[in-house]
């Protein structure tokens, strides 16, 4: 474990505890006070400082779904620091959850690591699938019975801003079709951005999704965070 001193500006120190190199490339979890942070082939994905956003992106597609839905499934793409995740199991109106992560090594965070105080519960929870696979894959296999109400995205930093050069696929019209095909008639996609993006806005429009919103997130400084939703025609 390395341990950097504290910023100039007064800020904790840095902690890495974890470093590992995968077939996507580098991830990190950093400590950094009592937060925790992962970063991928040296950009800043996500910590546990906040969540309001995270969660913001559950319950937007769950309100959106609304009281008339029984017993929905939904699918969340990133595991990430859990937030998502824990939200979710936290919410009894679910009768499925899934989780895609492709990283091996956040999974080991959670499941063995200190990421586990955040999702503990909710890997314990009967109606939770951890599934360990690139959520690009996942979504153009072999569809089958692996439809879900909800698609809750947060594998990267936007729609604008990808971790992966091959994650702009998932945005542009072959990966919105592949959506399209995991979402049942009339179901919710919901995508967060560290920012609005009405590129990606007119692309859902153009894919067919009907009631794209875009939902402002504040947060401490900068531009708000955003969650886009829309809907798969019914």
């Amino acid at each position: 474990m390395a341990t950097a001193p504290p910023d100039r500006d007064g800020s904790a120190a840095v902690d890495t505890l974890d470093r590992r190199e995968g077939p996507y490339g580098e991830v990190v979890l950093r400590r950094r006070g009592e937060h925790y942070e992962i970063i991928a082939n040296g950009c800043f994905l996500m910590d546990t400082a906040d969540g309001r956003s995270e969660r913001l992106l559950v319950q937007a597609a769950l309100d959106e779904l609304g009281p008339a839905t029984g017993g929905p499934a939904v699918l969340i793409g990133g595991l990430g620091v859990g937030f998502s995740l824990a939200y979710a199991a936290a919410e009894p109106r679910w009768a499925r959850i899934a989780v895609v992560e492709r990283e091996g090594a956040v999974i080991d965070w959670h499941r063995t690591g200190p990421l586990g105080a955040i999702s503990a519960g909710a890997l314990a929870d009967p109606r939770v699938e951890v599934l360990h696979t690139d959520l690009l894959e996942y979504l153009h296999g072999e569809a089958g019975t692996d439809r879900y109400d909800a698609l809750c995205l947060d594998i990267d930093n936007g729609p604008d801003w990808t971790v992966t050069d091959s994650n702009t696929g998932l945005y542009g019209p072959a990966g919105l079709a592949a959506i399209q095909r995991r979402l049942r008639p009339g179901g919710v996609l919901a995508v967060w951005s560290a920012q609005p993006s009405t590129a990606f806005e007119d692309a859902l429009r153009t894919a067919g999704f009907t009631g794209v919103v875009t939902h402002e997130i504040p947060v401490a400084r900068g531009v708000p965070d955003v969650v886009h939703l829309a809907r798969r025609a019914a």
